[in-house]
């Protein structure tokens, strides 16, 4: 596990898609902010039906970023402009949708977007996580390794019980572990912030 401050100085675009994970993602926020890294969220709109922007506001004293015709600070294009600034880009919750759009190339939201954008400015990491059924799905499967072969992170997902109810693979990784995922990937990297 990362000790404080261990990420001081590094900037992390945390990518929240709507899933019951969610929850998971606050906590991440959290850790990401309290390990030093400066944190940047966008949200998708299915994950504001499950976590209020508001919440990553107050974990991580930032503006939330949750649609395309939102400004940022500098009033740049936010999709390229916060991905230029970020040392790594997480996605967590990560369903089976976003996998699929940034699989497939498809940018239809902020969030696909600003992955899309990703190209050659940063590491991206995914935390897949959703129903056992979905997470078994041939199509899924092919885009997780579709993914790898783009150099995508990817982390979990474990096994557990499941918001349905039932228990099996496709519960989100623990914030804990992403955390130590994302100082594994940013360890020995210069922050893009010291470079400057």
């Amino acid at each position: 596990m990362a000790t404080a401050k261990q990420l001081d100085g590094y900037e992390v675009l945390l990518c929240v898609t709507g899933g019951i994970a969610c929850y998971k993602s606050a906590d991440l926020a959290s850790k990401l902010v309290q390990a030093g890294a400066g944190v940047t969220v966008a949200m998708t709109a299915a994950a504001q039906e499950f976590v209020r922007p508001l919440t990553f506001q107050s974990l991580t004293m930032r503006p939330v970023y949750t649609t395309m015709w939102q400004a940022t600070e500098d009033y740049e294009s936010g999709h390229i402009s916060l991905t230029e600034q970020a040392d790594l880009t997480i996605v967590a919750p990560a369903t089976a949708n976003i996998l699929a759009k940034l699989a497939h190339g498809i940018a239809d939201d902020l969030v696909s977007t600003m992955l899309l954008a990703t190209t050659g400015t940063c590491e991206v990491l995914v935390a897949p996580a959703m129903n056992s059924r979905m997470y078994a799905h041939p199509a899924v499967r092919a885009n997780l390794e579709t993914l790898k072969g783009y150099g995508v992170h990817i982390v979990g997902p474990g096994e557990g019980r499941l918001a349905c109810g039932t228990t099996g693979p496709g519960r989100m990784s623990e914030s804990s572990d992403l955390l130590a995922a994302a100082t594994r990937i940013l360890q020995g990297k210069p922050a893009k912030k010291s470079a400057r």
